[in-house]
């Protein structure tokens, strides 16, 4: 019996022993392609040299310096790096271990700099429905995912969540994508007026939602429209790019397709590639300014914030993707999956919607596309496809809730960078067969 606290007690998981590019290879010796990077974190696959060589040359130097006392090599250069390519503005580089701890720190960075700028007022976010920001409990009160919240909604600060930029279930018959946002816009607006815009923080929110909804980017115009209403009400803009930014959309941050700047950027997966566990929340130069001339300091603080060695591998990491042109490699790669997708899925009479950007895509099932029907969530469609694919020897990521929660089913695909033709077919001829197997299966017990 195993004394690792799981995620499911009840279910026996393969152990993985060995990495092999885009492979993952358990006790058995199997081989699973991964086509989701776990959750969009590997985007480098499981054996580059180039970072386990990085990650030994500081454990060689030094593997922690607290940063209370002192900052490091390894800090300092990934920082400059970031900064160097991040949207003109983001000065600052607040370096945690993950995705939830950097949506924490953001909401706090957010929270502070209007105490010190003379705006205690201000403790409202607003965030979008079926949308996620982690697990620790601020990042999870700003989320919008219900099955996330349910059990722990009595213990989260309160957050309000309006309509998510998600064309294929919230824009109308007849609309046109214009409308579609100037209505986003306009509830926006109105939700303000409602609460009164001195009393708001932030609107907090993905580029491309991730796990949530399945890949999912903003119609063209949305974030800029979105910016310019928090500008005029002094509102700032936090973007979350755990899962979809550091390259995963073809763009190093996600935010530059919509072309706008954020206040704060939160990343992490993709800035280590999962060699270390590091995330960070990207600050302005006037959040910055605001502390530096106030009180001097950032009230808060985690023990392992800085960590050298994981700065050292995410820095490697980095110029990997750099020098190997792999941004460029997303957006062909990308673009060769999408074709695959439709090629395979187009006609699938249970696919309802095929999305995303880069290599970051998103597959909907639905029991009827004419209407948009979902499964009956008792069915557990989504879990039937994961067993399937796993069985396949292929890793993705699929969720349920899609719509509301509760309802609805979806596959969300994030292969690493290195993926090849080859591996593309891999890939989409598994999974047809992973959800055809589970939709068969899934119609069986339903009938």
């Amino acid at each position: 019996m195993s004394h690792v606290f799981y995620r499911n007690l009840r279910q026996n998981y393969p152990r993985a022993t060995g990495g092999d590019g885009a492979y993952i290879i358990d006790s058995t010796g199997k081989r699973y392609l991964d086509a989701s990077g776990g959750a969009a974190v590997s985007c480098l696959g499981h054996s580059d040299r180039r970072v386990i060589d990085a990650i030994r040359s500081q454990l060689d130097a030094i593997a922690f310096a607290h940063t209370g006392f002192f900052s490091t090599d390894a800090a300092e250069e990934l920082a400059d790096h970031l900064v160097a390519r991040a949207p003109a503005g983001i000065d600052l580089v607040y370096f945690v271990s993950g995705g939830s701890e950097a949506v924490e720190a953001a909401l706090k960075l957010a929270r502070q700099y209007y105490l010190e700028i003379g705006q205690p007022q201000r403790r409202r976010f607003i965030a979008r429905r079926q949308s996620y920001h982690g697990n620790t409990l601020g990042a999870l009160a700003v989320g919008g995912n219900q099955w996330r919240r349910a059990q722990f909604e009595p213990i989260l600060m309160d957050a309000d969540h309006l309509t998510p930029a998600f064309a294929y279930r919230e824009q109308r018959d007849g609309e046109s994508e214009a409308a579609f946002v100037d209505r986003l816009a306009s509830e926006l607006e109105n939700h303000l007026e409602a609460v009164g815009p001195e009393t708001v923080l932030a609107f907090i929110a993905e580029p491309v939602v991730g796990a949530t909804l399945g890949a999912v980017p903003a119609p063209p115009g949305y974030f800029r429209r979105i910016r310019e209403i928090l500008d005029r009400h002094g509102i700032l803009l936090i973007l979350d790019e755990v899962m979809c930014g550091m390259g995963r959309t073809g763009h190093l941050f996600a935010c530059e397709h919509d072309g706008v700047t954020p206040d704060l950027i939160t990343i992490a997966k993709g800035l280590g590639a999962g060699y270390q566990p590091v995330g960070a929340t990207l600050a302005s130069r006037n959040i910055g300014d605001a502390i530096r001339n106030g009180s001097g300091f950032f009230q808060h603080g985690h023990t392992y914030m800085g960590h050298p060695t994981a700065c050292a591998a995410a820095l490697a990491v980095q110029k990997v993707i750099e020098e190997d042109g792999l941004l460029a490699c997303v957006v062909e790669m990308g673009t060769r999956l999408e074709a695959a997708l439709h090629e395979r899925f187009g006609n699938h009479p249970n696919i309802g919607d095929i999305r995303g950007r880069g290599l970051f895509r998103g597959i909907e099932l639905v029991a009827d596309r004419q209407d948009k029907a979902v499964f009956d969530p008792a069915l557990a469609l989504h879990a039937r496809i994961k067993k399937a694919a796993v069985e396949e020897g292929l890793i993705c990521y699929p969720m349920g809730g899609t719509v509301d929660g509760r309802n609805g089913d979806h596959v969300l695909l994030a292969p690493p960078f290195i993926i090849n033709d080859g591996q593309i077919d891999e890939l989409v001829g598994k999974l047809g067969r992973a959800i055809d197997t589970a939709l068969a299966g899934a119609k069986t017990d339903a009938a």
